[in-house]
C-alpha cells in the first residue's frame, strides 16, 4: 500500500503546484498528467488564447526538465528542429561540429503543429515515436524521459497542413481545451491583470524530477489489469472497425476506418496511471470509460454520412464507450 500512497501523493503535489499558475482546465491537467506519466505524447487542441502553451511551460516547471518551444510555420525546415552540422574553424583547422536542435530537450513544445509543411512534420515523427534523430546518417538518442506536446488550432484552417494518420496515431492522446467558464475566465483576469485579492503572488514550484517521472512510470506498468477489464477496452477498439463482421451499426454507418492497436495500448498503460492516482492497485471500468475518449478521437475519421448528417466525433465516440464498456 506504501507505494500506491506515495504515487498518489506524488501525484497531487504535481496536480496542485500546476494548478497555482493555471485557471480551471482540471480534466485537461488531469489528461495531461496521465499521458506525460505513462510516457506518451499529447495533441492540445483549442483556439488561440486558452493557455495552452502556458500549461505546458508551467509543467517543465514543475518537473524541473529542460523545456523547448517549436513555433511551426510553413517554412519550417526539418533541420531547424533536429539541428545540422555546421562548420567550425579553430586553430588547428576547420571541422564539423553537430549543432542541436530544439528537439533535443525532454518536453518540446510542436505549437501550431499543423502550420508545418508534411516534410518537417514527418521529422518529427522519429522523434516522437523513437525518441532519436537521425542526421546526415548519425543517429542520437533524445534525453529521458522525454514528450512532444503540441498545440493546433480546429477554427483557423487556411494555411494549414492536416497531420496525416500516421502521425496522429503517434499521440497518446488528443485533448480538448475547452473555453473558461464566467467565474474561471473571471480568476484568469484576476491571475493576469494582478487585480487585488486575486493572490496572483503565486508561482508554481518543482514538485519532481525526471527521474521520479520515470520511477512513477515503472510502478504505473506493474497495475494488474482484470481479463473482463482488459477485454473491454480490446472490444472497444475492434468495435470502431466498419469492415469488421461484428463491427456495430454505429461504426458500419458513420467510421471510414479504426484505431490501431496503439488505440488499445494507450488505453491500458493511461488506465493504470489512473488507477494508482485514484488510490486503486487495480483498472476499473471507469478509468477505463475516462481515458477512452481521449485515445481515440483522433485515431477515428468520419465517413460523408456522418457528415451529412452532422455527427460529431465526440459522440460517436461516447456511443462506443458507453455500448462497449459497461
Amino acid at each position: 500500500m506504501d507505494h500506491i500512497t506515495g504515487f498518489a501523493e506524488k501525484y497531487e503535489k504535481i496536480r496542485s503546484e500546476i494548478a497555482k499558475e493555471m485557471i480551471g482546465q482540471e480534466n485537461v491537467v488531469e489528461h495531461l498528467l496521465l499521458a506525460v506519466i505513462a510516457g506518451g505524447n499529447v495533441l492540445l487542441e483549442g483556439v488561440p488564447g486558452l493557455g495552452k502553451t502556458h500549461l505546458v511551460r508551467v509543467l517543465s516547471k514543475v518537473l524541473d526538465l529542460p523545456f523547448s518551444r517549436i513555433q511551426f510555420t510553413p517554412d519550417l525546415m526539418p533541420a531547424d528542429i533536429t539541428g545540422t552540422n555546421i562548420l567550425v574553424r579553430t586553430e588547428e583547422g576547420s571541422s564539423f561540429r553537430f549543432q542541436q536542435g530544439p528537439l533535443f530537450a525532454s518536453i518540446v513544445l510542436a505549437d501550431e503543429i499543423n502550420r508545418a509543411t508534411p516534410k518537417t512534420q514527418a521529422a518529427l515523427l522519429e522523434a516522437m515515436q523513437e525518441h532519436s534523430v537521425t542526421v546526415a546518417g548519425e543517429t542520437m538518442r533524445l534525453p529521458e524521459p522525454y514528450f512532444v506536446l503540441a498545440t493546433q488550432n480546429p477554427v483557423e484552417q487556411e494555411g494549414t497542413y492536416p497531420l496525416p494518420e500516421a502521425q496522429l496515431d503517434r499521440f497518446l492522446f488528443k485533448v480538448l481545451v475547452p473555453f473558461p467558464t464566467l467565474q474561471e475566465l473571471g480568476g484568469i483576469m484576476d491571475l493576469t491583470l494582478g487585480t487585488a485579492g486575486s493572490g496572483s503572488g503565486k508561482t508554481a514550484e518543482k514538485a519532481a524530477t525526471g527521474q521520479e517521472l520515470l520511477a512513477l512510470r515503472e510502478t504505473a506498468k506493474q497495475v494488474p489489469v482484470a481479463d473482463s477489464v482488459r477485454e473491454s477496452a480490446l472490444r472497444l477498439v475492434l468495435a470502431t472497425h466498419p469492415e469488421t463482421p461484428d463491427a456495430p451499426e454505429t461504426a458500419k454507418k458513420y467510421l471510414r476506418f479504426g484505431a490501431s492497436p496503439r488505440a488499445a495500448q494507450a488505453i491500458l498503460s493511461t488506465a493504470r496511471v489512473r488507477a494508482l492516482e485514484q488510490g486503486r492497485y487495480n483498472v476499473s471500468f471507469e478509468d477505463i470509460r475516462f481515458v477512452a475518449p481521449a485515445c481515440l478521437r483522433h485515431r477515428l475519421a468520419l465517413n460523408f454520412a456522418a457528415v451529412t448528417e452532422g455527427r460529431e466525433m465526440e459522440s460517436i465516440v461516447a456511443e462506443l464507450v458507453n455500448d462497449y464498456v459497461k
